[in-house]
């Protein structure tokens, strides 16, 4: 069971995940070595799945993100699986959801520009078998994008 000072920890984790440990302690109120063993346990406990950095799009020519809104020609396993293992060989798909609803799928797409992301879609997207129709949605401004997820 998490208190709150699991809590702090994750929190100022998820806002920088390069603190030093000793950084961190002074932050949520700890000595370092109950700090450092609490960081073991998030983890050992799959609380802090990994580390990552996160890289501005922008800067490694992935301006552009589209979001698209996949339905299938069926819901049967066979078809469910083989859309889902062909997004997973697709790095340009950053996030892929199982949608309850209108659509069957949503996804989130990175790619350089729009004529990059047509040539994803005729050589890549489209090419998934029992796909029945793609749907693509594109943003005019991000509003608000966070990985730290609200704790308190």
């Amino acid at each position: 069971m998490m208190d709150h000072i699991d809590k702090r920890i994750l929190k100022a984790l998820q806002h920088n995940g390069k603190l030093q440990n000793n950084e961190l302690a002074q932050i949520v109120g700890l000595s370092a070595s109950p700090c450092l063993r609490r960081i073991k346990q998030l983890e050992d406990d799959g609380v802090i799945e990994k580390y990552v950095a996160l890289v501005d799009p922008t800067k490694v020519n992935l301006a552009l993100t589209v979001f698209a809104r996949i339905w299938l020609k069926g819901q049967d396993a066979e078809t469910v699986n083989q859309f889902v293992d062909a997004v997973h060989d697709m790095p340009e798909v950053v996030e892929c959801q199982l949608m309850a609803g209108d659509c069957d799928f949503f996804l989130r797409i990175v790619v350089a520009d729009l004529a990059a992301y047509r040539q994803f879609q005729i050589h890549h997207l489209n090419k998934i078998a029992g796909i029945q129709n793609v749907k693509t949605e594109i943003p005019l401004q991000k509003v608000k994008q966070t990985t730290a997820l609200p704790l308190d």
